[in-house]
């Protein structure tokens, strides 16, 4: 193990933010980079427990306390390898995962966990610095084809196994730049973008092609890529948000969060927004419905482009601070967590239930009908009923509002209907071992599974791949 008394010696430390009053007036990534002593002296609190929960509680079952040992050690080329052999991009979960391993950590038991996503974006970074990444074409080819649909983090996870496989791996974006979501949906604050082209840059280097305009199912044939290519890998992702259908809906200023997120990131990448159709809340009122990461990044979006005011409102109660008995370790502690965004100036509130959206000025919404809920369990279902209080109802006022409640299923319309695909009881695509109805045909990720964390759509890009290996052999 890295040190036998480290998680004595040492205290849990993370880095630092970087002030708030100067972090809102850009977009970089909000940490203070710290010296590699500080990162050892975090690993060496890793105990190397005989049952290595973190191992369970990582979805790519990341072999953390080796490569804990290794950074303890200064062996980071060999750290960096231990990392690589579970997970694709650390550059990326190094960043932007909410980290299940340190929730599973046994040193959580009795203290705070090892800083694990920290170590793990150290590793990443200090493997570009000193060149321990190299461009690692495939020693022989397959000459088999394969279409991956869709350059999110499963589809490029999936891509890059196939390439690394021999066989010849072609992505199909229907965007004009590469990478889903890491592009188009998580702020610069949280990942900036020259860390995922850094990364694209390796790949095609190595021989991944990318065509990106590519639509598949609408401006490419579908039945003709299938039958041009020796299996698809459907990775589009969970792309059909929850919308709220009550009076009002219609009005100008409701936007879905992914119309508002994708429009800042172009803007920070200097792209040229239309007029007609921008999104800019500078101050301006703005109500986020929807408490999750989704949520949290349109109000750090709003506080850096000026918002008069944020609120964020959730349907569902107040999480508790601490962990309950019925959500014991290593399970995923359900508690309240602060983001970094809300940290930068927003009003939250719990158990609302939206009414009516409430018009202003030109067909423009400036104000929502709410009202407080509580949450009772219904003594013959055991299920939670939701229950109006009366005397609750209020107005929040507002000038825009953004829609973040989640994502119900895949795009049916194009690819899954062209190729009739089939889907279950949830709508997502139907498998087994990643086959779909079409044996063909694969699919990973959040299409697959369901809206989900970035880092169980690496997981299930290598695993897909895996098994398109094996059906392509």
């Amino acid at each position: 193990m890295a040190d036998p008394k480290g998680f004595l010696k040492y205290d849990r430390e993370l880095p630092p933010s970087r002030p708030i009053e100067e972090r809102i007036r850009d977009y970089r990534e909000i940490y203070v980079e710290e010296p590699e002593e500080h990162t050892r002296q975090q690993a060496a609190r890793c105990m190397d427990c005989g049952v290595p929960f973190c191992h369970s509680g990582c979805p790519l079952g990341n072999i953390i306390p080796d490569f804990n040992d290794a950074v303890y050690r200064e062996q980071w080329d060999e750290a960096f390898h231990i990392l690589r052999s579970t997970n694709n991009f650390p550059e990326f979960t190094g960043r932007i995962c909410p980290a299940p391993c340190e929730a599973s950590c046994v040193l959580g038991l009795h203290s705070s966990p090892v800083t694990i996503e920290h170590i793990e974006k150290s590793i990443a970074e200090k493997a570009y610095e000193e060149g321990y990444v190299k461009i690692n074409k495939p020693a022989h080819r397959t000459h088999k084809r394969v279409a991956v649909i869709g350059s999110g983090p499963s589809g490029l996870a999936a891509a890059d196994q196939l390439n690394q496989y021999g066989h010849e791996v072609t992505v199909y974006e229907r965007n004009d730049k590469p990478g889903g979501l890491l592009r188009y949906g998580i702020p610069d604050f949280k990942l900036e973008k020259w860390v995922l082209d850094r990364r694209l840059k390796y790949m095609e280097e190595e021989g991944v092609h990318f065509r990106v305009n590519a639509n598949v199912g609408f401006g490419i044939d579908a039945r003709e890529l299938l039958e041009s290519h020796d299996a698809l890998v459907l990775c589009g992702g969970s792309t059909i948000p929850r919308d709220l259908p009550i009076p009002g809906r219609n009005l100008k200023g409701i936007h879905f969060a992914m119309e508002y997120l994708e429009q800042c990131n172009r803007r920070n990448a200097g792209m040229t927004i239309d007029p007609a159709s921008e999104i800019n809340p500078s101050g301006r009122k703005v109500l986020v419905i929807g408490g999750g990461d989704t949520g949290s990044d349109c109000v750090g979006n709003s506080v850096r482009l000026g918002a008069s005011q944020v609120t964020q409102i959730e349907l569902l109660s107040k999480p508790p601070l601490e962990r309950t008995a019925t959500n014991p370790w290593p399970l995923w502690p359900m508690i309240l967590r602060t983001s970094s965004s809300h940290e930068e100036g927003c009003e939250r509130h719990w158990a609302i239930l939206s009414k009516e959206f409430v018009e202003g000025e030109a067909g423009r919404v400036n104000g929502l009908k709410a009202v407080e809920v509580e949450w009772k369990s219904d003594p013959h279902t055991g299920q939670n009923k939701m229950l109006e209080i009366p005397g609750t109802e209020k107005i929040l006022e507002c000038d825009f509002v953004f829609l973040a409640m989640g994502y119900l299923h895949p795009q049916y319309e194009g690819v899954l209907q062209t190729l009739d695909i089939a889907v279950d009881s949830r709508g997502n695509v139907s498998d087994k071992n990643y086959q779909t109805s079409h044996p063909k045909v694969f699919s990973a990720g959040d299409m697959r599974r369901g809206q989900s964390l970035v880092v169980w759509a690496i997981a299930e890009g290598r695993q897909a791949a895996e098994a398109v290996n094996q059906y392509l052999s």
